[in-house]
């Protein structure tokens, strides 16, 4: 039986004005989804590029790809979920700014009891976003000493934590004393406020002249040349985001020129592409969260209809930690 629920929708692309709150029909499911009563929904920067169109996407649509909630309806071919399960989802198709709504089963996962709804609303993106990065993009083996922009934002939150665990030294970067402490609080091994120093040179510094294997680039244009600037020869640069602006117009030349670097631009979907891939990658997350290794940082919750406010604080550099949007 169709259902009415409340969700955010945008009519065009633009600033956080676009999303309007609006009733939308919930059908039943189809055979391979499930329907979710969600209790809370996670907030994340690619939010901000399909709003804005930076992300092409066929109009009207909704926004959000991260959730948690309860099972309320299965499809006839779902088989690892049914109807009460305590689930969260990280990668999915638009539309999780929602009451309810209905989700491919593949992108969706059992939460544990010991993980509530709003952490498992806060971590998945994030979560197997570091996932990717640190155990799959480049195998972080511990002893290795790292770079990684944005230290203070949701994914480098729980990076700087999940490396240190491994014994791998996070060198971060941010943009205030009280970003660099909180960075620090949560297991980077230095800091470098990128607004009074030289990131680049403090690197050389801080690594005794070798540089690091890897940088993870969230920043995207503002810090394209300056992570190339520290890394090791062969080094690899992931650049995994676009905060400033996506990187172009890059000749492959200076590659070569500053020591025959890789780089390359992975996204989550490819890396957890089967149900079995997501469930052992968030698998891992939750490991790691009930070992207390990961605590996630919730700095600010909106309830889903000031979506808005939230945006602009996310966009404006003014959150702590992962954003979310709360339910009734």
């Amino acid at each position: 039986m169709t259902q009415q629920v409340k969700a955010i929708r945008i009519e065009a692309n633009g600033g956080p004005e676009a999303m309007k709150l609006a009733m939308v029909d919930l059908p039943p499911p189809g055979t391979d989804e499930v329907t979710i009563r969600q209790k809370a929904v996670g907030l994340n920067f690619i939010d901000i590029y399909f709003r804005s169109g930076l992300y092409k996407q066929s109009l009207p649509h909704g926004l959000g790809c991260e959730a948690s909630g309860i099972v309320e309806a299965v499809g006839a071919n779902v088989r690892h979920l049914k109807v009460g399960d305590r689930v969260a989802y990280g990668q999915s198709p638009l539309g999780a700014y929602a009451e309810a709504r209905n989700v491919p089963a593949n992108f969706v996962v059992k939460l544990p009891s010991a993980i509530s709804f709003e952490e498992g609303a806060a971590i998945m993106l994030k979560g197997l976003t570091a996932q990717y990065l640190l155990r799959q993009t480049y195998r972080l083996q511990g002893g290795e000493t790292i770079l990684f922009h944005a230290a203070a934002g949701g994914v480098g939150l729980i990076a700087c934590q999940w490396a240190k665990a491994l014994g791998v030294k996070v060198i971060g970067t941010t943009s205030s004393p009280e970003k660099a402490a909180l960075a620090k609080a949560n297991g980077a091994w230095e800091v470098i406020d990128y607004t009074r120093e030289n990131v680049a040179e403090r690197v050389l510094e801080l690594t005794g002249g070798n540089k690091v294997p890897v940088v993870y680039d969230s920043v995207g244009k503002d810090t394209w040349l300056t992570s190339l600037d520290c890394l090791q020869p062969r080094g690899l640069m992931v650049s995994f985001g676009n905060a400033s602006g996506p990187v172009d117009g890059v000749s492959l030349g200076i590659l070569a020129s500053k020591g025959s670097l890789y780089v390359t631009r992975p996204m989550l979907g490819d890396h957890v592409a089967t149900q079995e891939k997501m469930a052992a990658a968030a698998g891992e997350l939750f490991d790691m969260i009930i070992a207390k290794h990961i605590k996630v940082h919730i700095g600010q919750r909106f309830p889903l209809h000031e979506a808005g406010k939230a945006h602009a604080a996310l966009a404006g550099r003014q959150t702590r930690g992962a954003t979310i949007l709360t339910l009734d």
